[in-house]
């Protein structure tokens, strides 16, 4: 396993012990403007993702979920905070709110809806247990090198869901294999923790589908409908479609963000040397362009005004061209996939874009540390994970403790 420090040991280490070893707050992209249509809450949670808290808003507020906006997703498995807007319209019910594993920290009004995507970036406080002797000098010196050359712009194993396998369903769907979809999205029952979850994915590998849904246990409301869908003999295409247009984005954006990991890791650890034919993209403003002479270019690269890029394929993203546009389309061919697959239609087509092989690191900090802990804090722009930046500091394989545990 290569490393963008690869020269520098790590300090070994798990997170998530608890919630509050693994904290993170959204920097907002623009402040409230105190006045117009949308109500902007500032909420912390813990132990629930934020499709859980949308759905307990919309349930509580008597609205549909799409009436609110959010920014971005957070963990499940942390403490977090983000905002949320609801219409106005709905502030007297908001008193009357009982959440669970969640509360409002603040009110504001906004004239536009929160949009995906509106924040600069999240802010990290993060704690390291079982860290190693030597752990305080190590991490300084791997923090001071993120902040020089950038991190990693790895999605990691958060982005593929409990069972690890939201990329894969991502693939069957872009290859129009349904009934595996629905095989894959029941769940393997050797990974399943969860005694009813677990039977109800073995009755299904048997064909016993009313005995499955009946297994199936609180909180499943997705793999509920899908299995209805079935017996009420709809095909296997119709039952995945059945599912939530937003769950079926997260599944085909997983399988965006694999390929991108894949690329990235084989150009480590020199996330910031162009070659000729990539694309680069400007940090300042996203901005991409094709790097004819890369000799040339360098220069910009060495000072972090660009960087090299790989894509989330699409139907309309720019490849790269030379060496690494190769390497693009092989990945892409591999898996019998052309630009025309990510074409679905219906709301669930995915246009691609470009993504930073690396993101600057702000702020680093080690803000507490004993003996075998560490806690630092620490920001990226958004779209970035800290894994990214715990996986230069560790530099071991993810122990069983570090990983989202299924559902229980």
């Amino acid at each position: 396993m290569n490393w963008f420090t690869e020269e520098l040991p790590g300090i070994g280490g798990v997170y998530k012990q608890t919630a509050e070893d693994f904290q993170v707050s959204e920097i907002p992209l623009y402040p409230c403007s105190g006045k117009g249509e949308h109500t902007y809450l500032w909420i912390e949670k813990s132990g629930i993702t934020t499709r859980n808290l949308l759905s307990q808003l919309a349930k509580g507020l008597k609205i549909k979920e799409r009436d609110l906006g959010y920014a971005g997703l957070k963990d499940a498995r942390a403490l977090t905070r983000q905002m949320i807007s609801v219409p106005f319209s709905q502030l007297d019910q908001i008193g009357k709110l009982h959440l669970n594993k969640a509360k409002i920290l603040q009110i504001n009004r906004h004239d536009n809806k929160l949009r995906l995507g509106h924040l600069l970036g999240n802010h990290f406080t993060i704690t390291l247990r079982k860290t190693d002797s030597e752990a305080l000098p190590r991490a300084k010196r791997i923090l001071e090198q993120l902040q020089k050359r950038g991190v990693p712009n790895l999605f990691g194993e958060q982005r593929y869901g409990s069972l690890g396998n939201s990329a894969q369903l991502g693939r069957l769907l872009l290859q129009k294999k349904f009934s595996k979809f629905c095989r894959e999205y029941l769940g393997n029952p050797q990974l399943i923790r969860n005694r009813s979850w677990k039977e109800a994915a073995e009755l299904y590998r048997q064909d016993h589908l009313q005995m499955a849904l009946d297994k199936l246990p609180g909180g499943m409301d997705d793999e509920r409908r899908l299995l209805q869908a079935l017996l009420r003999g709809k095909s296997h295409r119709t039952a995945v479609y059945s599912l939530p247009k937003n769950l079926l984005r997260l599944f085909l954006s997983a399988a965006q963000s694999q390929f991108f990991d894949q690329l990235l890791l084989q150009r480590l650890p020199d996330l910031g040397r162009l070659i000729d034919g990539d694309i680069a993209v400007k940090h300042v403003n996203g901005a991409c362009f094709r790097v004819e002479h890369a000799a040339m270019e360098q220069t910009r690269a060495d000072n972090f005004e660009i960087s090299p890029s790989a894509p989330l394929f699409g139907s309309k993203v720019m490849l790269a061209a030379g060496e690494p546009g190769k390497t693009e389309m092989i990945l892409l061919e591999e898996a019998g996939l052309t630009f025309d697959s990510w074409k679905l239609g219906d709301g669930l087509t995915m246009t691609g874009e470009r993504r930073p092989l690396r993101v600057p690191l702000t702020e680093p900090e080690i803000i507490n540390h004993g003996e075998n802990f560490i806690t630092l804090s620490f920001s990226l722009p958004k779209g970035s994970y800290a894994t990214s930046v715990l996986r230069e500091l560790i530099k071991e394989s993810p122990s069983q403790e570090q990983i989202d545990p299924p559902m229980q």
